[in-house]
């Protein structure tokens, strides 16, 4: 066993010019004053108090980041209620983000995401390339329930917004970051910006993230759950007027992590390959070689055409291309192996026009976006001796018009209104073709040693327009500076489109040409916002009740393709749930028991249920689960800050995070008995995802001048080992041989059954 560091190590700097240097120190103090007593957020398109804001919103600054050691997007999931950010299973960068039990779980072409993400006001169409990793970043804002009032793009479970910093006008920057850590982690981060003139400034930042796995491939000697991620961003910014803001940014995106197969929970069908003894081994037999490239670039302007009026324009385009095996089975053999391709863009302009006039402000703009997302795989399926080729793209084009607008009855009370009309084109083309022998002709052109048998789905330019107004009301009341009141509804839309996967030749009466349809969410809520006890205490609290209707829901099982009483292939099928309720609780606190002692905490409850699905004139709806929601979520932290005479600090900073038991798909994996199955007689363990809590700490040493810092981060420090991702094909339907492959995030060192004992805790370095 090769020796590991116990934590990580972080080492950051900061150069500035002269002229800014000596107020430094006295500057930060004033910052942490002010931090305590406000935090701005821009959650409804304009800078406010998150106290102020009526809707349910988390802001992590880029300071609450650095404290966690948190190296990528998802490490905001522990300091939000009600929410699930994960990277999707077998993947490396793909995001699975679900809020108040609404999000995305299939990441394939053809699904709109439940959950926006945004960068810099750029919302990203797709969920690959999605993990953004963190650097060069202000603050990370999470949006809970539909947005489309406020946002370019309407999303029907809320937003992660993901703010960069501006660049300086005024001196030249320069931050270098160096992460090192468990696993050979090494993280090289470097960021800068330089004023041209009075007006003008460029900037830029440069990531560089490696790690090695915390398994192996025992049938490649190939590193399991590595990293290996090069990113950067450049940026410019030009201010002519005091009026007017003109930014441009250019980002790209390269990630060469080896391909995540997963560990396999039982043996294979015959049982001459036990299970690996290390659950972050796999013996996969497809190669690690696994690439997503992703890149885009924005132009936003800023008109303040007068005090009350100012114009904005945000212009954008994204790209990305995906190049990935997917192997099922985890077995050396190809029984259930997919290599795959994906690809994507889009381009997207919104205009808006913010306005604070009198009693009234807000926002009103336009939205547009013309985006495309296509893929092909071949589906190897050695026992059978055959291989289905699966191809299809869809072009999504919407339209969009919104505004929101608030008017101060008096100094207490406010009301806002806001509405969104939406239209959404989808044109899809499905292919789906059978092959004899292994890879297809369509996927690999120069494999000439399969045979084409014939064409199970054919559809071309398929087409579909979703048309909808979805409102939104709140009622805000301030008795006082420190206290808001609010109640609010709004409605939230997700698109429909066309399964990716469908059968057409298993699909007589043609349902699939139709697709699926929107879903919709009525959504209550209720919340109080303020600051107590003279300051000591900072409460934010939310209750919610969310009425879903038409819900997608995605379901593969096996079919019999010969009428031979055999399973041997599996459809696809998306269907719109009837009815669902979501309701639930949300609180968000900070308790500054001392200037330099204080307690912060986050608690969510849900209770998150499938009420109608109408079959044969039945329902069936105690068939279905909701996917990715635990029941709760929360997290309790503890900060304490020593100010030393020289002016320097040591930041200590120890949390727990936990997240109850959930489902990850929309029917349960609870596991099978022994004697159920003939081909595993000594049972199969459950697939979805037991209770865990995850233990912190950091400290965090700041110089008295402020330019470098230095921290030791120790993260999932008992060792918890958990489930994010899972496949189950040991069903009555199975394919062929049975097959299960969950996959796993690493969450601290392995234990390893063969050992008497275990290493002692560990960092990652990255979640």
């Amino acid at each position: 066993m090769k020796r590991q560091l116990r934590w990580v190590l972080s080492i950051g700097t900061a150069l500035a010019g002269m002229s800014v240097a000596a107020p430094y120190a006295a500057a930060q103090e004033a910052e942490a004053e002010e931090s305590r007593e406000v935090v701005v957020v821009t959650a409804r398109r304009r800078e406010e108090s998150i106290i102020d804001t009526p809707v349910a919103v988390t802001a992590v600054s880029d300071e609450q980041l650095d404290i966690a050691g948190a190296i990528d997007i998802t490490s905001v999931q522990r300091f939000t209620p009600n929410a699930t950010i994960e990277v999707a299973r077998g993947s490396n960068s793909t995001l699975v983000a679900f809020i108040r039990g609404v999000g995305q779980q299939d990441p394939l072409w053809g699904y709109e995401p439940g959950v926006g993400v945004y960068v810099d006001d750029v919302f990203i169409a797709r969920p690959q390339g999605a993990v953004l990793d963190i650097f060069d970043v202000e603050r990370i804002e999470v949006l809970r329930g539909p947005q489309g009032t406020l946002y370019g793009r309407n999303t029907i479970g809320g937003a992660i917004k993901y703010v960069t910093k501006d660049l300086n006008l005024n001196a030249p920057e320069a931050r270098l970051r160096v992460n090192a850590g468990s696993y050979n982690q090494l993280d090289m981060i470097v960021s800068g910006s330089a004023p041209i003139s009075d007006t003008f400034a460029v900037g830029g930042a440069l990531a560089r993230y490696t790690r090695d796995g915390f398994g192996t491939n025992l049938n490649t000697g190939a590193d399991h759950y590595n990293k290996d991620i090069l990113a950067g961003r450049i940026s410019a910014q030009w201010e002519p007027s005091d009026s007017v803001r003109i930014k441009f940014a250019a980002d790209r995106t390269e990630d060469d992590s080896n391909a995540r197969h997963g560990h396999r929970l039982l043996p294979s069908g015959n049982g001459a390959i036990p299970v690996t003894r290390s659950i972050y081994d796999t013996r996969a037999g497809l190669p690690a070689r696994n690439s997503v490239e992703t890149q885009g670039a924005s132009l936003t302007a800023e008109w303040d055409m007068n005090d009350a009026i100012t114009f904005k324009s945000i212009t954008a385009y994204r790209d990305s291309e995906t190049v990935t095996p997917i192997d099922f089975d985890s077995l050396p053999q190809p029984d259930f192996d997919v290599p795959a391709f994906y690809a994507d863009d889009q381009f997207s302009q919104e205009f808006q026009m913010l306005f604070e006039t009198g009693p009234w402000s807000g926002v009103a703009g336009i939205y547009y976006l013309d985006g495309s997302a296509s893929g092909a795989f071949d589906l190897l399926l050695r026992s059978l001796g055959v291989t289905v080729y699966q191809a299809g793209e869809q072009e999504k084009e919407n339209f969009s018009v919104f505004a929101d607008a608030t008017y101060e009855i008096s100094d207490q009370w406010s009301v806002s209104f806001g509405g969104r009309y939406t239209s959404d084109e989808t044109t899809a083309d499905v292919t789906r073709e059978l092959w004899l022998g292994l890879g297809s002709g369509s996927f690999s052109p120069n494999n000439t040693t399969s045979v084409f048998l014939a064409t199970q789905t054919g559809y071309t330019g398929l087409n579909r327009t979703d048309e909808k107004f979805t409102p939104r009301i709140s009622v805000n009341y301030e008795p006082t500076d420190y206290l808001t009141v609010y109640g609010s509804y709004s409605q939230g839309i997700k698109a429909g489109g066309f399964d990716p996967r469908a059968r057409q030749d298993l699909d007589p009466t043609g349902l699939s040409r139709t697709g699926f349809a929107p879903e919709v969410v009525d959504s209550y809520e209720v919340g109080v916002k303020g600051s107590f006890f003279e300051g000591a205490l900072d409460l934010n609290t939310a209750v919610f009740l969310a009425d879903y209707k038409d819900q997608q829901i995605t379901v593969q099982q096996g079919a019999d393709s010969n009428n031979d009483g055999v399973n041997d292939t599996f459809i696809s099928s998306v269907f719109n749930a009837g009815k669902s309720q979501y309701s639930g609780v949300e609180l968000e606190g900070v308790l500054y028991a001392a200037d330099n002692l204080w307690f912060n905490g986050v608690l969510g409850y849900i209770d998150a249920e499938i009420e109608e699905i109408i079959s044969g004139g039945a329902n069936i709806a105690n068939r279905f689960v909701t996917q990715n929601t635990p029941e709760w979520t929360g997290r309790l932290g503890m900060n304490y800050v020593y100010d030393f005479a020289s002016g320097a600090d040591l930041n200590f900073n120890v949390s727990a995070s936990y997240r109850d038991e959930y489902y990850l798909f929309n029917v349960a994996n609870p596991g099978f008995p022994p004697g159920v199955n003939p081909v595993f007689p000594q049972g199969g363990p459950p697939l979805d995802p037991d209770a865990y809590t995850l233990l912190d700490m950091s400290l965090v040493y700041t110089s008295p001048t402020g330019s470098w810092k230095a921290g030791l981060y120790g993260r999932n420090l008992t060792e918890e080992e958990y489930k994010t991702g899972a496949y189950n094909f040991v069903t009555p339907s199975q394919l062929g041989r049975p097959r299960t492959r969950p996959s796993m995030e690493r969450r601290g060192p392995s234990r390893r059954a063969s050992n008497s004992c275990t290493d002692p805790p560990l960092t990652t370095g990255a979640d």
